[in-house]
């Protein structure tokens, strides 16, 4: 419970390797997480060498992170692999279609907060890296992903090299719902989100950002609408070439 209530993202790393014994150990973690089915419909490509860092990293938004990280792991919504079982073994296989894909993330993002806790547990640093599915036709190029494949998220890696403060949450108050969804009043938001208002940093965003709210940052800087349909456009585009839609 510690090690979970202590997490924070980790963008500057020291300068050390990871040991193969030590990211095999890790990701046998991530395989004991939960699965559907138990056909782990997942792989991880993992990546050290620079040269490929370096053609992720546009595709990364440039965030240094994707650089600067010794290992990058990318997790893949993965159902080419059991599709060849099927067919090897004269069952014909079905998952063509945006259920499996559905299927197949969450088992890969499943895995992929098991490799974070068990990365975390070895005293590595991890940051999730939210821009993978933007650009997942051009990564699926660099790592060479098959037809029933589709990277959903990626782990930057390494050994810290910061001390992050915490970062806030809204109260357990505005997460949990007995028995049945309780929509939330105007009176219910103010309260939820005043703690994360409050915050210098916060208010630092508006100031730089020219806006006269945090939620105005958010909606119109960081994720903004045109932005979002744009990329769930492209997300739905290569789905369909990854052979998951019709």
């Amino acid at each position: 419970m510690e090690l979970l209530n202590q997490h924070v993202s980790i963008r500057k790393f020291k300068n050390q390797p990871i040991s193969k014994s030590v990211i095999d150990a890790i990701i046998y973690a991530g395989t004991k997480a939960s699965t559907t089915g138990n056909m782990q419909l997942y792989s991880v490509v993992i990546t050290e060498m620079q040269e490929l860092k370096e053609k992720l990293l546009p595709l990364h938004f440039n965030q240094n992170v994707a650089k600067s990280a010794p290992v990058l792991l990318t997790f893949v919504a993965d159902f080419n692999r059991f599709t060849k079982w099927c067919e090897i073994n004269m069952a014909q296989p079905g998952y063509d279609n945006f259920l499996s894909f559905f299927t197949a993330a969450i088992d890969a993002l499943l895995m992929a907060q098991n490799v974070c806790i068990a990365a975390e547990n070895q005293g590595l640093g991890v940051c999730y890296l939210g821009t993978t599915t933007y650009n997942a036709r051009e990564i699926i190029k660099v790592l060479e992903l098959p037809k029933l494949t589709f990277p959903v998220t990626t782990i930057a890696m390494g050994y810290p090299d910061e001390t992050p403060d915490l970062t806030d949450r809204i109260p357990l108050k505005g997460i949990i719902h007995w028995e049945k969804y309780k929509d939330y009043s105007s009176k219910d938001i103010k309260e939820l989100y005043a703690f994360k208002e409050s915050l210098d940093s916060s208010k630092k965003f508006v100031k730089e950002n020219n806006k006269q709210t945090l939620a105005q940052v958010f909606t119109d800087v960081r994720y903004k609408k045109g932005d979002n349909e744009f990329f769930s456009q492209k997300m739905l585009e290569v789905l369909k070439e990854q052979g998951f839609l019709m």
